[in-house]
C-alpha cells in the first residue's frame, strides 16, 4: 500500500491532506475524518512528532495507520498487546494493508518470513512488543530497513506508577536517538495531567505537538450502586437490559472471577473467566471466543481488556471498587466503541474501601507512593459518593469542564444531600466507647448492630448491650448505617486498621465529635436509574441497535448471520469482516449495485471486491 520509491511524495500540506483522505476512502471506506484526526495525520505525515490523548473509540489507530500508508517505508508500531497482535494484523490485512508482527508467539520460520518482508519493503505496518526493541538483532533488523514512523501505542504504560506500567516502555526514549529523522507518535486513551507530563518526559516528547481530545463518551451511561448481593444485582442488570449482549465484568480477585463466571453460567448467561492464574492456552481460547462470538460475557481481572477492539461491547460492570479513576475510565471505555448506547455499572460497598486501604498499606514502594495510591482511591470514592453529575466529575478528573449530561444515574435519579452530623457523631461515639470502656475495636457490622440495638450473639458475648450507645441509632436502617460508615471512611473521618477492618478515629474525627465540623452525606435514591428509552430484551433480540427502523431489522439480522459464517470460515472476529455500524447502514440503504454499496461507510475497495457480491446476494434473499 505504501508507494514505491519512484512515486512522487506529497510535498505540501494540501497534497498531504488530499493523499490522506484518498487513503481513508480507498482503504477504510470513510469520506471524512473525525475530530482532530486529520490535523494529527497531516502533522505526522510531514515528519512531526506527536503525543495523542484520545478516548477509546475515538479513532487513534488511524492517526498512525494512515501516515504509515502515505509516507515512504514501514510504520513500526510498538504495542504491549502480544495476545492481540494476530487479530490486529488480520483486521488490517482484511482491508488490503500489508501488515505483520514479530513477537514471542512465533516460531523461527514465521519470524524469518516477516523479517524478509520488512527488508524487501513488502510491509506497510510492523507490530512489535516493546521488549523486542531491547534485543539487538531486532534493532539491527530495523536499521537495515526503511521506517516511515514509530507509533507507541498504549503510551500510558510508560507511567511508572500508572495502572498498566510496563518496564520495557522506559527504553523507548532511545528511539529518537537511533532514528532522529523518523517521526514518533505516542497514543493513549487515558491520562491525567500528571500522567500526560510523565509520558512526555519519559518518551522525550516534550517538544512534540500534543493533541488532547475530549474524554467524553456520551453514549456510555455511568451508574454506581451500593452493594446489596452484588452478583444478584448484576444478574438483574443483564436480564433486564443486556440479554444476549457482549460485555465485560471486572472483579478484584481471581477467586471472585471464577465464582462470578460460574454463577452467571448457572443462570443461563454465556460467561468465561479470564485471569493470570489460568494457563496461557485457556486465556487465549477464552479471549478468542469473546472476540469471535456474539453475546459472550467475559468475567476478568484487570489483566484483560487493554487493546480489545471489539466494537459492540454493550456493558462494562465492576463488582469491586477500581483502584483509580484512570483505571475505571479506561476499563469502562471498552464499552460502546461503536457509538451505540452502553452501560458502565459499578457496585461498591464499605468492604471495598477497607480492602483498598489494606492493599495500599501493604503495597511496595515508599510513603510517597502509598500517598499517591491513597489519593487515587480517594478520587474514586469521591466519584462514587458525589451527588452531582458523574460525567462532570469524571471529566474534571482529566482537566475537562462540562455540564450535567442527563445520562448518568445522578442526573436521571438525583441523590439528595442530608445533614449527617448527628448520625456521624453517634457512630464515632460508639467507636470511642468501645475503645475507652472495653479497650476493643470492631468493624462496621458490629458497630451497626450496637447502634440499632440488636442483641446478637456477638453483642451479648461482649456485653455491648450495656454500652450507653446501645440502640441510639434506630432512626436509620441497617443499609443506611452502612452508607454512613462508608461515607465517613471516604471523607477521612474514620479509618480502618488491621486485617479485620476495624474502625478507628482519625485526627478529623474530633472536629465532628466536638460539633465544630458539619457532615453532609449522600442519600441513595430508592431505585437505581434504569436506562431510558430502552426496552427489556430477550436473548432472541441480540444486540439489535435501538435506532434501526423496524423494516430493516430482519435485513440486519440476515447480514449478521452472513458475517458470522464468513468470520468463522476465515477464523477472525466478526468485526474484522464488518462492524455493526456498517451492516446497519447497509440494511437501511439496501443497495442493489456494487457502486451503491461502495458509498457505505466502512466499505473500502478491498472489502467491496472481497464481499460485495455476497452482500448483494444476502440482501436479495433477506
Amino acid at each position: 500500500m505504501s508507494a514505491p520509491d519512484s512515486d512522487p511524495r506529497p510535498e505540501t500540506s494540501q497534497e498531504t491532506g488530499s493523499e490522506a483522505l484518498r487513503v481513508l476512502h480507498r482503504v477504510f471506506g470513510y469520506d471524512s475524518f473525525r475530530g482532530s484526526q486529520q490535523e494529527i495525520i497531516d502533522h505526522v505525515v510531514s515528519g512531526g512528532d506527536a503525543l495523542v490523548l484520545m478516548p477509546t473509540g475515538g479513532g487513534k489507530s488511524l492517526c498512525y495507520q494512515i501516515p504509515a500508508l502515505v509516507r515512504k517505508g514501514v510504520g513500526v508500531v510498538v504495542s504491549p498487546l502480544i495476545a492481540l497482535m494476530q487479530d490486529q494484523v488480520d483486521a488490517l490485512r482484511a482491508l488490503g494493508v500489508r501488515a505483520g508482527f514479530l513477537n514471542s508467539t512465533q516460531d523461527l520460520d514465521e519470524r524469518r518470513l516477516v523479517e524478509a518482508e520488512f527488508l524487501a519493503g513488502e510491509l506497510d505496518l510492523l507490530y512489535l512488543a516493546p521488549e523486542r526493541l531491547r534485543v539487538e538483532p531486532t534493532v539491527r533488523l530495523l536499521e537495515r530497513g526503511t521506517i516511515s514512523l514509530f507509533a507507541i501505542d498504549e503510551a500510558h504504560c510508560v507511567a511508572q506508577w500508572g495502572h498498566d506500567f510496563r518496564p520495557d516502555y522506559l527504553a523507548l526514549s532511545a528511539l529518537h536517538e537511533r532514528w532522529p529523522d523518523v517521526p514518533r507518535i505516542a497514543l493513549t486513551a487515558t491520562a491525567t495531567e500528571a500522567t500526560h507530563a510523565e509520558i512526555a518526559s519519559r518518551l522525550k516528547l516534550q517538544d512534540a505537538r500534543h493533541f488532547v481530545a475530549s474524554f467524553d463518551r456520551p453514549n456510555i451511561q455511568y451508574r454506581i450502586a451500593p452493594k446489596n448481593d452484588p452478583k444478584r444485582q448484576l444478574l438483574q442488570l443483564l436480564r433486564a437490559e443486556h440479554a444476549g449482549d457482549a460485555g465485560i465484568i471486572y472483579c478484584l480477585s481471581r477467586a471472585s472471577v471464577e465464582k462470578t463466571a460460574e454463577f452467571l453460567v448457572k443462570n443461563g448467561i454465556e460467561a468465561l473467566p479470564y485471569h493470570a492464574g489460568l494457563d496461557a492456552r485457556t486465556r487465549a481460547a477464552n479471549q478468542a471466543r469473546f472476540l469471535r462470538e456474539d453475546g459472550m460475557v467475559m468475567v476478568a481481572t484487570i489483566a484483560f481488556g487493554m487493546g480489545i477492539d471489539k466494537p459492540d461491547v454493550r456493558f462494562v460492570a465492576h463488582l469491586d471498587l477500581p483502584k483509580s479513576v484512570e483505571g475505571y475510565y479506561q476499563e469502562t471505555g471498552r464499552a460502546g466503541r461503536d457509538g451505540q448506547p452502553s452501560t458502565a455499572w459499578l457496585a461498591y460497598g464499605l468492604q471495598d474501601v477497607v480492602q483498598q486501604r489494606k492493599m495500599i498499606d501493604t503495597s511496595e514502594g515508599d510513603d510517597a507512593h502509598r500517598r499517591r495510591l491513597g489519593a487515587h482511591v480517594d478520587a474514586m470514592l469521591a466519584l462514587c459518593e458525589t451527588v452531582e453529575c458523574r460525567r462532570v466529575q469524571l471529566l474534571a478528573y482529566f482537566g475537562e469542564k462540562s455540564g450535567a449530561c442527563g445520562n448518568c444515574d445522578t442526573c436521571l435519579t438525583p441523590a439528595e444531600s442530608w445533614d449527617g452530623t448527628v448520625p456521624a457523631q453517634k457512630l464515632l461515639s460508639t467507636v470511642v466507647r468501645l475503645k475507652r470502656e472495653r479497650n476493643q475495636k470492631f468493624g462496621a457490622g458490629q458497630i451497626t448492630d450496637i447502634l440499632l440495638g440488636k442483641k446478637t450473639a456477638k453483642v451479648i458475648q461482649f456485653d455491648h448491650d450495656a454500652l450507653s450507645v446501645f440502640g441510639i441509632g434506630t432512626e436509620l436502617r441497617e443499609a443506611e448505617w452502612r452508607s454512613v460508615a462508608r461515607q465517613l471512611l471516604a471523607q477521612g473521618l474514620i479509618a480502618v486498621e488491621g486485617d479485620y477492618g476495624t474502625l478507628v478515629l482519625t485526627e478529623e474525627s474530633a472536629e465532628v465529635l466536638g460539633g465544630r465540623r458539619p457532615v453532609v452525606l449522600r442519600r441513595e435514591p430508592e431505585k437505581t436509574a434504569a436506562r431510558p428509552a430502552r426496552a427489556e430484551k430477550t436473548a432472541k433480540s441480540r444486540a439489535v441497535p435501538v435506532d434501526l427502523p423496524e423494516e430493516a431489522v430482519p435485513v440486519f439480522e440476515s447480514l449478521r448471520a452472513w458475517r458470522a459464517a464468513t468470520a468463522k470460515e476465515q477464523g477472525v472476529p466478526a468485526y474484522v469482516v464488518f462492524h455493526d455500524a456498517t451492516l446497519r447502514e447497509i440494511a437501511v440503504l439496501a443497495p442493489s449495485t456494487l457502486a451503491e454499496l461502495g458509498t457505505v461507510n466502512g466499505v473500502g475497495e478491498n472489502k467491496l471486491a472481497k464481499y460485495g457480491e455476497q452482500i448483494l446476494e444476502t440482501l436479495g434473499t433477506a
